[in-house]
């Protein structure tokens, strides 16, 4: 049977603030929300008090409530938190879409803040909870006494096993890098703009967590960005040309941090996202062969490598050989990857920046714009349920 929300609903306004990296913007964390939103109500030509629905995520400081009196909306139908970190770039999007079809809002807003000069850098321990003199609570009183106090230190670990199981290299981890700030020579928003780096340059950076080098690691951020969602029939009278969501999929996967033990073939080796890639491309009639170009959340290359795995682009164990030789570069590649510089190269938003440029791909307006495409997968943060991942059309 179809999925019932198939080409229903779509993006038609994207807004972002300036990227820098953290520490860069002086002004609030809540004014860029606020700025962001603004921009994308005004990209999709309404008016703000049009909107009546709110989408963000869980760790979002800047609260729907808030954000709504702040703006002076008329009426909030719909207001969502979806549960996480980066898993959460394509699941807000998911979220709105389900109360546009359900008829329970119009006009959704998805938006997401980040301001780390602010609240703290996501790679210490301070951020982390883990030195600040209180109790250390959570998981991390099972980690922290061993030094895991940062992600790239647990996402290390599937990294390495990678490398084991299949003979992954570091070179190979680099060439996403490549990729990412290759594109971000094109994007004068990424903070990277003018700062490309060749794979010697990786792998002449200094080791942050073994196996992960310095160009491995995700951007350290300040910014804020959002997209406008509201169903197709609304769409198509807005000022924008209307990127269809085809695809949505969410859901906790099989080798995913809650049951590894039961799946040992790929306990440390995928970024558990098979399940979700099975439902997305399902539910959108859709297969790998058919996806022109492709936004990847990178908080770390590996994951990256064992996502393109997870979602049918090469079998497991093959995404170093599949990623050699430009193939995921734009503008001659077969799957150009993280086109405005993405998470490594661009800005760290959350990943909810990848939506923005997914939908610029559709809308024929990405500074890297891949000819011709028709059809843009992006996919949240791995190995973090609940996993999201959409499939977006152009209109």
């Amino acid at each position: 049977m179809a999925w019932p929300l198939r080409d229903k609903t779509c993006i038609v306004g994207v807004g972002e603030t300036e990227y820098t990296k953290w520490g860069g913007i002086a002004r609030p964390e809540f004014q860029l929300a606020l700025e962001a939103i603004l921009k994308a109500v005004d990209d999709a030509g309404l008016d703000i008090k049009d909107v009546d629905g709110l989408v963000t995520y869980a760790q979002e400081r800047s609260e729907p409530v808030a954000v709504a009196q702040a703006l002076g909306l008329r009426e909030v139908r719909y207001a969502g938190l979806y549960p996480g970190g980066g898993n959460a770039a394509c699941g807000v999007v998911h979220d709105a879409a389900m109360a546009l079809f359900s008829e329970t809002a119009d006009i959704v807003v998805c938006y997401r803040s980040r301001c780390q000069g602010q609240y703290g850098r996501s790679s210490s321990g301070v951020a982390s909870g883990v030195g600040k003199g209180d109790t250390v609570g959570g998981i991390f009183q099972f980690t922290a006494p061993f030094g895991l106090i940062a992600p790239a230190s647990v996402y290390a670990f599937e990294a390495r096993r990678h490398m084991h199981e299949y003979g992954t290299t570091s070179r190979h981890f680099g060439a996403i890098a490549v990729a990412s700030y290759k594109h971000a020579q094109q994007n004068p928003r990424a903070v990277m703009h003018g700062r490309p780096i060749t794979l010697e340059d990786h792998q002449a950076s200094r080791i942050i967590a073994d196996p992960y080098r310095l160009y491995d690691c995700c951007q350290e951020s300040d910014g804020a960005c959002a997209v406008v969602v509201t169903r197709a029939d609304r769409a198509r009278s807005l000022k924008q040309k209307p990127v269809y969501i085809t695809g949505a999929a969410l859901g906790n996967g099989t080798s995913d941090g809650l049951d590894r033990s039961r799946w040992p073939d790929t306990r440390w080796t995928s970024a558990g996202l098979v399940q979700v890639a099975e439902s997305l491309y399902r539910r959108a009639g859709l297969g790998p062969a058919d996806i022109d170009v492709a936004q990847f959340y990178e908080n770390f290359t590996g994951q990256v490598l064992m996502a393109i795995e997870d979602f049918g682009f090469c079998k497991r164990g093959e995404g170093g050989p599949f990623i050699e030789g430009g193939r995921i570069e734009w503008p001659d590649g077969d799957l150009p990857l993280n086109t405005s510089g993405g998470n490594l190269a661009e800005g760290f938003i959350h990943g909810l920046s990848l939506v923005v440029e997914g939908a610029r791909q559709m809308r024929g307006q990405s500074t890297a714009q891949v000819a011709d495409a028709e059809t843009c997968l992006v996919v949240g943060g791995p190995s973090a349920p609940p996993h999201s991942a959409l499939v977006l059309r152009a209109g």
